[in-house]
């Protein structure tokens, strides 16, 4: 059963997401570690489970992921008013880079010394998604079956490139029906 916390003020929240904001580069799953260390390890405002079905809800709607994720994560905490400051903490240091790069791009496009910092960044973005990615995984998928159907999805898109859409509704049939037949997919 998870502890109840005391409900944090909309400053630390805003924050708290404007914190994660400001240091992601490379877009939503990038972000993933940062916001699961704040909201889950750090905050404890969410379980693991709790992080790891956001993901899978933020996925599901249209949206940007980092956009998607504070909205939701912002209501679970706060309600519509947590949603409202994390989003906008979230995205603020993000407008404000593309503001000032769109100012600035015709310099800073031809910049070496820019070109090679993003040379630099993309890799380590790579990596903090496959460390998101196997920091998931170790938790989600925690049975044989599990296994199975993450491998049979993961094909399905990689060599036939399946929409991402019949994926997740496939799978969440998936899960209904073990229910149904009593399997146990946790």
């Amino acid at each position: 059963m998870e502890q109840q916390m005391k409900q944090p003020s909309l400053t630390k929240i805003f924050f708290t997401f404007l914190k994660i904001g400001a240091f992601t580069f490379g877009g939503g799953y990038a972000m993933l570690p940062l916001i699961r260390e704040a909201v889950v390890v750090k905050e404890r405002w969410i379980s693991e489970d709790g992080f790891i079905d956001m993901i899978g809800i933020t996925q599901s709607v249209p949206g940007v992921l980092a956009v998607n994720s504070a909205i939701f994560l912002g209501y679970q905490i706060a309600g519509l008013s947590g949603a409202f400051v994390a989003t906008l903490g979230a995205v603020l240091p993000s407008f404000f880079v593309i503001l000032a790069l769109a100012a600035f791009f015709r310099e800073f496009s031809s910049n070496e010394l820019v070109t090679r910092a993003f040379r630099g960044i993309r890799p380590a973005v790579v990596a903090l998604i496959a460390h998101a990615v196997f920091k998931l995984g170790k938790r989600a998928v925690k049975n044989h079956r599990a296994f199975i159907l993450m491998l049979l999805v993961f094909s399905l898109n990689i060599l036939f490139r399946v929409n991402p859409i019949f994926l997740l509704l496939g799978s969440a049939l998936t899960g209904m029906a073990s229910a149904r037949f009593n399997k146990d997919w946790r």
